[in-house]
């Protein structure tokens, strides 16, 4: 996953906050990646990214799709 964060922040420019999900695949691994992609004062309204990541069993990036935009101090609503 290392590896893969390092891939993505040279795509990005940016470097990912944290990993908040990975599962494996028939082919790798799918994780979703939070990035920061504006920072802002108070930190908590910082506008975030969550980037889904496909790696091959290797850990080399294959594919990443941004799926969601959100200020850092947002809460998700219960499903």
């Amino acid at each position: 996953m290392r590896s893969a964060a390092e891939q993505l922040a040279e795509l990005l420019g940016r470097t990912p906050d944290s990993v908040s999900a990975l599962k494996p695949t028939d082919e790798g691994w799918q994780a979703e990646v939070e990035v920061v992609e504006l920072e802002r004062i108070p930190d908590t309204t910082s506008v975030m990214a969550s980037y889904r990541v496909t790696l091959d069993e290797e850990g080399e990036l294959l594919a990443y799709q941004r799926i969601r935009r959100y200020t850092r101090g947002q809460v998700d609503r219960p499903m």
